[in-house]
């Protein structure tokens, strides 16, 4: 912060405590004669006005100084980093370094084991399952198995491909998904007739000539990243329409809202979160899981 902040919390603080001993001193009573009330009566009882007991006035004295001996260590006063030079962000590097010297060596000893073998090696992938908990499950679920707008990956359907290989990278450097939108070159009308045929792509019933005249529109702005067969292309990112899996949600409605807005997906690159053995885990686990869930 700056100098002036730094100062105006120093005096805050400074009036703070040596008010607060100004202000004990002068209102401690030294002698206790029964007598002396407040004046405040009620229901018949006066209020007397008798000194703090000595042990509870001393507290105060006590928690006053601990105060200053505690901003005299420890950061509090402004800039001043305290004797001690304590961080918040120090104290969490010295528990991650610990917990890595501790921990560390477990998760390593997986390190060379390939993905596809550590499927047999239950500490493994119990390991692989509670990282995945705790990292991934905000977005892709409990059971992995996705919310709108985050895959599913205990189906066999990838967007980016299912191989060991694959899972690492994606989990190493994230990815970045980008559909345009197609709100301004499309009016409502040709939105409706690209629906009709992208639903078609995938079986479902559409009216023949909305079909027709949206399979035009498809092959003149929709090929490039979906091919021209409409399955996709695991290089982009790009997801295959004529199955039933649906990153978004595969109604009339949501498709024509995709194709008029588009869509911007980001998973973040999880290396520097996860460090190479905890993402080795990870990847073994989704990947042997989703394998065991997709024979099922």
């Amino acid at each position: 912060m700056t100098e002036f902040w730094s100062w105006w919390i120093i005096v805050i603080v400074a009036i703070m405590i040596v008010g607060s001993f100004v202000i004990l001193h002068l209102t401690r009573k030294m002698e206790d004669n029964g007598e002396d009330t407040t004046g405040h009566v009620y229901d018949g009882i006066e209020e007397y006005n008798n000194p703090l007991p000595k042990w509870w006035l001393n507290m105060f004295y006590i928690t006053l100084v601990f105060s200053i001996g505690y901003l005299v260590l420890y950061p509090g006063l402004g800039n001043y980093e305290g004797y001690f030079n304590w961080t918040q962000e120090n104290a969490w590097e010295k528990e991650v370094a610990a917990a890595e010297e501790q921990y560390g060596p477990i998760f390593a000893q997986y390190l060379n084991t390939p993905i596809p073998s550590l499927g047999s090696n239950q500490e493994a992938m119990d390991m692989g399952k509670r990282i995945f908990l705790n990292y991934c499950a905000a977005c892709h679920g409990s059971f992995a198995t996705g919310t709108p707008g985050y895959p599913n990956l205990m189906d066999d359907d990838w967007l980016y491909g299912g191989s060991p290989e694959t899972i690492k990278t994606t989990l190493i450097n994230g990815r970045q998904g980008m559909m345009p939108g197609f709100g301004e070159q499309l009016n409502e009308e040709q939105i409706t007739f690209v629906t009709s045929y992208v639903t078609s792509l995938s079986g479902r019933d559409a009216p023949e000539k909305e079909v027709a005249e949206g399979k035009e529109l498809y092959q003149m702005n929709c090929v490039a990243c979906h091919g021209a067969d409409g399955k996709g292309n695991q290089q982009l990112g790009a997801p295959n329409l004529t199955d039933s899996t649906w990153l978004y949600g595969g109604s009339r409605k949501v498709i024509a809202r995709t194709i008029r807005n588009g869509r911007q997906g980001n998973m973040p690159a999880h290396q520097e979160i996860l460090g190479d053995a905890k993402l080795h885990l990870v990847a073994a686990w989704v990947y042997n899981t989703s394998k065991e869930q997709s024979k099922q």
